[in-house]
């Protein structure tokens, strides 16, 4: 019996050509500059509202990050096929974690703001007392330096690595790739879970939670995937990845999307449901607070706009294989 062998050739790789894009580069400056402005004028006239927007903004963009960096090594740990034309841009948006490490100084300046343990003197409080061996500046500080630590070296060395391969192919560089995406799994699972507990859990020290760390990491891997949908739409807008990038690779994003978008949902739910049977005090003062008054349409549009929507409409498969399509859902 005989076989025949069809080789597809490489396509070429194709190069950023920032020139390209100087008059959007310059109008993003800008509005840089003037929303830093307008950031020094709300820490001055209002610090503590400053204070919690500044934090908003932050653990958005860092799950963001974080959840391109959660892509990288899962797809080098798994020697995913299909992501190899899109990994690049994963990798590119999970090294910004170590621009966000500067974005973090302002939480630590504004801490007593923020988060009411810092605050509260020992012997004031016994449910605080208790956790005093873990919430306290100092070890708070430790502990954020650790995590991102792990997260820019990490990330640098995955950038690094996979450029390398790329220009000269050495298959070692495959072979660290790994190694260095297996080690990370477990690293970044845990410095995501406590990353989240220390900066979102704590500001509410009474609460406790298992499964934020996991609530936080569902949310993390959807808007991230989501995002890469948005950078590779906009790229084949300017000209690039036109012959790379397929409908197929949509249409797994959008499958991925979707994933994420039942999982979100899954823990949210289990989560508010566990409470609500076990109804220990302690508990459920989170979801009071978020079931009265004006919060509580807040949590409904969460409920619909957060799963319900997006589930239709990413069941479709006309929705994920149309990049379009997909791309203007996921930009609303």
């Amino acid at each position: 019996m005989s076989e025949r062998l069809e080789t597809v050739p490489t396509p070429e790789g194709e190069y950023f050509e920032s020139t390209r894009f100087t008059g959007l580069s310059t109008l993003l400056g800008v509005i840089a500059v003037v929303a830093l402005v307008l950031c020094v004028v709300g820490a001055l006239v209002n610090p503590h509202q400053f204070s919690y927007s500044w934090l908003f903004a932050f653990a958005f963009f860092f799950t963001l990050c974080a959840g391109c960096f959660f892509w990288t090594i899962v797809h080098y740990a798994t020697d995913a096929e299909w992501s190899v034309v899109v990994r690049r841009q994963l990798e590119n948006i999970a090294v910004l974690l170590g621009v966000l490490a500067l974005f973090f100084v302002p939480i630590l300046l504004l801490r007593h703001h923020l988060y009411a343990w810092m605050v509260i003197p020992p012997g004031h409080e016994a449910n605080l007392d208790s956790k005093r061996a873990y919430l306290n500046f100092g070890f708070f500080l430790i502990r954020a330096i650790v995590f991102f630590g792990f997260f820019i070296v990490a990330s640098q060395m995955l950038r690094r690595f996979s450029v390398r391969q790329d220009k000269d192919g050495n298959p070692q560089f495959t072979i660290w790739l790994r190694r260095v995406s297996f080690a990370s799994l477990p690293l970044f699972a845990l410095c995501l879970t406590f990353g989240a507990y220390d900066w979102m859990l704590s500001l509410n020290y009474r609460w406790f939670s298992t499964m934020f760390g996991v609530y936080i990491f569902a949310g993390a891997a959807g808007s991230s995937m989501a995002l890469l949908v948005l950078v590779i739409t906009a790229l084949r807008q300017a000209g690039y990845l036109k012959d790379i990038v397929t409908v197929e690779h949509y249409h797994i994003m959008g499958k991925w999307m979707l994933a994420f978008c039942i999982f979100w949902a899954y823990i949210g739910f289990g989560q508010y449901m566990l409470i609500w049977y076990a109804n220990i005090p302690e508990e459920t003062q989170f979801f009071l607070t978020r079931n009265t008054q004006s919060w509580w349409a807040l949590s409904m549009l969460l409920v619909i706009g957060r799963f319900f929507v997006p589930f239709a409409i990413l069941l479709l498969r006309s929705i994920k294989k149309h990049p379009h399509r997909l791309c203007w859902w996921r930009a609303h």
